[in-house]
């Protein structure tokens, strides 16, 4: 049965840098309750209940994440959650997935997952991660989910879609004409205006076999250490393996590897909601606004104070006079941002480090 053959694995290796000082190198987004109550990686766990039991979810992630990553999804046995000695960007990362997926089924078909996104309309996501698992299993196709782009955002890349592609099942599925980067407005709103383009969601599906030949066909290098990796795994020699090598690997995103190389890419269209919580001002979607149109999570007072963003779950913050601000209070530190500086916060972040301000950073 397909089933015993389906596979999940979430890359979960981000910092999260936009989220500081809440996110911080030790405690990065994945790990945080930002919406809802659980860590955003057991959410990520939990949204696969009924389709991929937890014994064939996996999780990559840094090394030193490891521990905590266990601790954030208990539901999975410890010898599923796999950390990097270094971050190579995500095709060494998907490589490192296929080699722990091949070293328990060379037969199986799995999807590659984000620890950190919020998606709802469960019944139909999975049901669309459960077609392109079954045509994953029968076609040598890799596939990636777009999203029905509810507005003409800047923020995401987006696909191209081309023609259709049979499927005899609820989710529609063409292949892609190309990927496009983050656009202008204009072009996004062209894009839009279309209909022929959705948002990339950076999620895939594919089998053990088609990736790996896509891999060797494209990065050599890093398709051939897929082997490598998944017989240290079945020795369970895997950590020295990565301890020594991994670092040589080429750091490219699977995206660039192979995504856009390749002539045998399908999109499958995902109708359920979704968003990938790039920065704070993603909350105002997730939280109500008051009159003022204020976000507020936590306990804050304000005068004469309108679109705002104010994360203050620990303690009393007050804004008094103050419009279209992102201000966060977490653990002794203090973040007051310009709203439309809000991708802004990580060239922050990479200050205070070489600055040596350690504290509160990593």
């Amino acid at each position: 049965m397909l089933e015993q053959h389906m596979y999940a694995v979430i890359l979960a290796g981000g910092r999260g840098e936009r989220f500081w000082p809440l996110s911080t190198a030790r405690r990065p987004k994945q790990l945080l309750s930002l919406v809802g109550e659980k860590a955003m990686l057991a959410q990520a766990v939990d949204r696969l209940d009924g389709l991929i039991p937890p014994e064939r979810v996996m999780v990559v992630t840094n090394r030193d994440l490891v521990e905590a990553t266990r601790q954030a999804a208990p539901a999975l046995p410890s010898e599923n959650v796999v950390g990097e000695p270094v971050g190579r960007d995500t095709a060494p990362a998907v490589a490192l997935a296929t080699a722990l997926v091949k070293s328990r089924d060379p037969d199986a078909v799995f999807c590659i997952l984000t620890a950190d996104h919020i998606i709802g309309n469960l019944n139909i996501f999975r049901q669309t991660l459960r077609d392109a698992l079954t045509l994953a299993s029968r076609e040598n196709v890799l596939i990636t989910i777009g999203i029905a782009p509810a507005e003409a955002a800047t923020g995401y890349g987006y696909i191209h879609q081309g023609e259709p592609f049979a499927y005899d099942g609820p989710t529609a599925f063409r292949r892609v004409r190309r990927f496009v980067e983050k656009p202008d407005a204009v072009t996004a709103q062209g894009y839009l205006d279309s209909g022929e383009y959705t948002w990339n969601s950076g999620m895939f599906i594919w089998s053990v076999a088609s990736i790996e030949k896509a891999m060797l066909a494209h990065r050599p290098a890093i398709g051939a250490a897929i082997e490598a990796m998944a017989e240290q795994a079945r020795l369970d020699r895997l950590g020295d393996w990565l301890e020594a090598h991994f670092a040589s690997l080429e750091k490219i995103s699977i995206d660039y590897a192979v995504m856009e190389k390749a002539g045998n890419i399908l999109v499958a269209r995902g109708t359920f909601s979704w968003d990938d919580v790039g920065s704070w001002t993603a909350l105002e979607h997730h939280f109500p606004q008051d009159g003022a149109g204020n976000t507020v999570i936590g306990d804050c007072a304000m005068i004469d104070a309108s679109r705002n963003i104010v994360f203050s779950r620990d303690r009393l913050t007050a804004l008094l006079g103050i419009d279209d601000a992102i201000v966060v209070q977490s653990e002794g530190v203090t973040l007051v941002c310009a709203r439309d500086r809000a991708q802004d916060i990580k060239q922050l972040v990479v200050a205070l480090r070489s600055a040596g301000r350690g504290d509160g950073v990593v």
